[in-house]
């Protein structure tokens, strides 16, 4: 069942990048796995996917433990400042850098450990009140402020767009996000790419993409509803 939900995503994704004059290679499919116990993940492991997404530090640190070493692991949820040593140097990338005083904890454990960590700055595109996230206003001094911290690479920007029925509804502020990365990149401040937008989730992904996301974030659309009771 997993599989066949997977391979209907992969045939979303694929169309949207048709309609959008975009290659299927220009957007990553992060699995989104919280809550879901590891079989589920390693069937859609099986199926060929490498790169899944957690929302909570020690659930990840629990199923990095019991998987395969050659998963990308994405921290996509809030990170609280004393967790980041848990992770620094483990996750591919985190999504949800919403201050300066969390990116000086990366920076501290990033240079404790002599890596250099790559973070995205999450954006609350549409501001609302129950979402963490940085206005769009104050995104690029932000993105200048982290831009100090030599142990943290900027290579994009995160959003999480309303949830909405129809997902033209939030067209607009992907396109929102979009454009906020251009006018950074066109800053041309050191230490900071805008090669990843993050943006766009079960209920709207196709829309992300045909917007210019190169991360779309998967979560019910392949594994299904969350029982947040086993949580």
């Amino acid at each position: 069942m997993l599989k066949e939900n997977l391979q209907e995503v992969e045939k979303k994704i694929q169309a949207a990048c048709e309609r959008a004059g975009r290659d299927r290679s220009e957007v990553t499919l992060i699995a989104v796995s919280k809550t879901k116990p590891v079989e589920d993940l390693m069937e859609i492991y099986d199926a060929g996917v490498r790169t899944f997404g957690e929302n909570k530090v020690q659930e990840m640190c629990d199923k990095m433990e019991r998987m395969p070493e050659d998963i990308k692991w994405h921290m996509i949820g809030h990170l609280q400042r004393n967790k980041v040593k848990y992770i620094v140097d483990k996750v591919a990338l985190i999504h949800s850098v919403d201050s300066f005083r969390l990116a000086e904890e990366i920076n501290i454990q990033a240079k404790k450990r002599g890596i250099v960590v790559p973070i995205l700055v999450e954006v609350n595109i549409a501001e609302e009140e129950t979402k963490f996230g940085v206005t769009r206003d104050d995104a690029i001094e932000l993105v200048k402020q982290i831009a100090t911290l030599d142990g943290i690479q900027i290579k994009g920007l995160m959003t999480i767009a309303p949830y909405v029925v129809d997902s033209e509804e939030n067209r607009g502020f992907f396109r929102k996000i979009k454009e906020l990365s251009i006018d950074i990149m066109n800053q041309n401040i050191d230490n900071v790419d805008m090669d990843v937008i993050s943006m766009g989730m079960t209920g709207d992904y196709e829309v992300a993409i045909e917007e210019g996301a190169t991360m779309v974030r998967v979560g019910t659309g392949i594994f299904g509803k969350r029982d947040y009771s086993k949580v």
